[in-house]
C-alpha cells in the first residue's frame, strides 16, 4: 500500500471529517515568532518561493564520541522496539543518543501530535548537548510541521540534520528559511548496508574536498553478467553546476504554491520516490512542469522510482520520463543511488554542486560542513 492509499484508508475508517483537520485537532501551539511569519506572509503577497540566504550556513562535522538527538517528526515505527534499535544503530556508528521527549508518541499515522514533534525538533537544535540531529523514519506529516519550527533558533545553531522521504518537507523548508546546508541520508530505524555506512561516513565524517556522490556500488562483470538494477542512464548530455536541492517528489509537489516552497532558480535537483504508480509519478512531473520547475533548474537528477507498479494499462517509467525531459535543454542523468534503497547516498541538501551527464557524475562542488 502506498502512503496516498494509507493515509485515505485511515482517515475514511476514523470517520474524520474537515473539521477534523483544524489546527486545534492536532495541537497545534501559537507559531514560534521570526522566519515563519513572514514566509506565510510572502505567500500572502503572492511570493510563493522562499528566498534563499545569500550564503550558507554550515554545522560542524560528525567526530566520533559526539550526541545525536533522535526524533520522529513524521510517522513513528509501529512498535517501541523499532525505536531502541533505531538507538542501537547510532551508538554501532559510534556515537551517543539523546531521544527526543516525545520519540515514543504515536497518534494514528503519526509520532504524536504536530505541536510535540515540532517541540522535539526545535528543542533539538536549542539543545547545546546535541550535535546533530537524525530522524527515526519519515511516513508522513512533516510538512504539518513547517509552520511550527523556530527557523531563527535553527539558524542561530546550525546542526546537521539527516533523513529523508517526508523529511523531505523539513529539508527544503529549513534549508530555504536559515540557508543551513541539511542532509538527505538514510533513517535511524533501517539497517545500514556497507554502501550507506561508507557514503554517510565519508560525508558527514571524513567531509573530502569535491566528493562525488551517488555513483552505483562496483559490480563484478563477468560472461553472462551485466549490471541490471543499479545502471546509469544520460537522458540529456551537458554539464550544469548548481545548488543542489530535491528529495520525495510527493513531497516537493505538495509544496509547490506554499512558501516552503524551494527556490529552483538555477539549481541541480534531485528526483526519487517509492510506491508511486506510474501515472502518478507521470502526474508528478507534469506538476513540476506546468509549474515552470524545468525551465528553472540547471540540471536534473532521478534517483529512484521504488516499486513504480502498474496495476492496470500504464505508461512505462521510461516513456514517462522521455516525455517530460525529451524538450529539456539541461544536463538529465538517470539511476543515482538516492531514495528508498538499501544502498544509500548522502546528499547535502543546499550545497553547490556539479552534474555532468557525459561523465555521469554528481559532485560537491561548494563547502557543506565545517
Amino acid at each position: 500500500m502506498n502512503r496516498r492509499d494509507f493515509l485515505h484508508r485511515t482517515i475514511t475508517a476514523a470517520g474524520l471529517g474537515t473539521a477534523a483537520f483544524a489546527p486545534q485537532a492536532f495541537g497545534l501551539g501559537e507559531r514560534p515568532a521570526g522566519a515563519g511569519h513572514r514566509a506565510k506572509q510572502d505567500c500572502l503577497d503572492g511570493q510563493s518561493q522562499q528566498r534563499q540566504p545569500s550564503m550558507p550556513r554550515l554545522a560542524r562535522r560528525l567526530q566520533s564520541g559526539m550526541t545525536i538527538g533522535l526524533i520522529a517528526p513524521a510517522s513513528n515505527a509501529f512498535e517501541d522496539h523499532d525505536l531502541e534499535f533505531a538507538m542501537d544503530i547510532v551508538r554501532s556508528l559510534g556515537f551517543k543518543v539523546k531521544p527526543g521527549a516525545h520519540l515514543f508518541d504515536r497518534r494514528g499515522y503519526l509520532a504524536g501530535l504536530d505541536a510535540a514533534r515540532a517541540n522535539d525538533l526545535n528543542t533539538m537544535f536549542e539543545d547545546p548537548a546535541v550535535d546533530a540531529i537524525f530522524c527515526a523514519r519519515g511516513g508522513f506529516g512533516a510538512s504539518k510541521l513547517l509552520p511550527l519550527i523556530d527557523y531563527d533558533a535553527i539558524a542561530r545553531n546550525p546542526k546537521i540534520l539527516l533523513g529523508y522521504s517526508d523529511i523531505t518537507a523539513l529539508h527544503l523548508a529549513i534549508n530555504g528559511q536559515t540557508g543551513l546546508i541539511t542532509f538527505h541520508g538514510p533513517i535511524a530505524t533501517q539497517q545500514f548496508s556497507p554502501y550507506t555506512v561508507k557514503a554517510f561516513r565519508r560525508l558527514l565524517q571524513t567531509v573530502p574536498k569535491a566528493p562525488i556522490i551517488g555513483a552505483p556500488p562496483p559490480f563484478l562483470r563477468a560472461p553472462g553478467r551485466a549490471e541490471r538494477i543499479n545502471r546509469l542512464k544520460t537522458l540529456k548530455p551537458g554539464q550544469a553546476t548548481g545548488r543542489l536541492i530535491g528529495g520525495n517528489l510527493s513531497l516537493i509537489t505538495h509544496l509547490l504554491g506554499t512558501p516552503y516552497a524551494p527556490d529552483f532558480r538555477g539549481a541541480i535537483l534531485f528526483l526519487e520516490d517509492v510506491d508511486e504508480a506510474p501515472y502518478r509519478i507521470d502526474r508528478m512531473l507534469t506538476a513540476l512542469w506546468l509549474a515552470g520547475v524545468f525551465d528553472q533548474i540547471a540540471g536534473l537528477v532521478i534517483g529512484k522510482f521504488t516499486n513504480a507498479q502498474a496495476s492496470g494499462p500504464s505508461l512505462s517509467i521510461d516513456t514517462i520520463l522521455n516525455d517530460r525531459v525529451a524538450p529539456l535543454s539541461i544536463p538529465v542523468l538517470q539511476g543515482l543511488m538516492i531514495g528508498h534503497i538499501e544502498d544509500q547516498a548522502t546528499l547535502p541538501v543546499g550545497a553547490m554542486a556539479t552534474l555532468d551527464a557525459d561523465r555521469q557524475q554528481l559532485t560537491v562542488v561548494g563547502p557543506y560542513l565545517v
